[in-house]
Order: C-alpha cells, then sequence, then structure tokens
C-alpha cells in the first residue's frame, strides 16, 4: 500500500506570487509597444507603405491582467488590409492572391523579450 502524508500550505508561494505581482513593471509596456509597431512597420509588405505606417498599440489592463494589443487602422471597403496581406485574399476576376506571414516572425521576438525580461524581473525577487 502507498500512502502519502502533507502538511503546511501554499502560504509560501502566494507570498512569492505577490512579491512578483509587484515586482514587475507594467510601465515598461509602452516600450515594448513601440518595438512591436516598428517591427510590424518594417515587416509590413509595401505597395504605397500605408498599412506599414498604420500601426498602432494599445495597453488594456483590467483588475488581473495587463495586454498589448496591435491594431493596423488602414481599412479599405470595410476590409482590413494587414489581414489580408497576412492570409490572403479573392480578386475580383476570381483570381486569388495568396497571403504572406508577416506577422507571426515580426511579433515572435518582441513576445519572447517581453517573456524573459519578466523572468528576469520576477526572479531577482
Amino acid at each position: 500500500m502507498i500512502s502519502f502524508k502533507q502538511k503546511g500550505d501554499f502560504s509560501k508561494l502566494s507570498r512569492f506570487f505577490e512579491r512578483a505581482k509587484e515586482v514587475v513593471h507594467m510601465g515598461n509596456l509602452d516600450k515594448y509597444g513601440r518595438a512591436g509597431v516598428a517591427a510590424l512597420s518594417a515587416a509590413t509588405p509595401k505597395d504605397s507603405g500605408e498599412t506599414a505606417s498604420s500601426w498602432e498599440y494599445e495597453i488594456k489592463r483590467t483588475k488581473t491582467t495587463v495586454s498589448i494589443v496591435f491594431n493596423n487602422t488602414n481599412i479599405q471597403n470595410g476590409v482590413p488590409i494587414a489581414i489580408i496581406l497576412q492570409y490572403g485574399h479573392a480578386t475580383n476576376n476570381g483570381g486569388y492572391v495568396e497571403g504572406v506571414d508577416y506577422i507571426n516572425p515580426a511579433i515572435k521576438p518582441i513576445f519572447e523579450r517581453i517573456a524573459n525580461d519578466a523572468w528576469k524581473e520576477v526572479t531577482q525577487v
């Protein structure tokens, strides 16, 4: 027969998470937002350059989360141009223009930098 006994609680872990939450400086998200906009602008396929220059970011905060949301404001006839460049689209004459995956490769290093920097701050507690 196998038996397990456990005593104690998760109070130390809870204290660690509370301290970690206080240490992570959410004000630094502006620098990641600016870096993301720069990366997306540089990676966006350019014809007129309007889509590349239409990237912006917003920091959304709730009681429990903080998010960086990247948007592209170039919308033509209700169609978000950045999305059809990414995923492709049909043409008026029945053809199809294949999409180019430019968003994911551009933004991945930014996400990795956020994760690495947050981990460094949390582990220095």
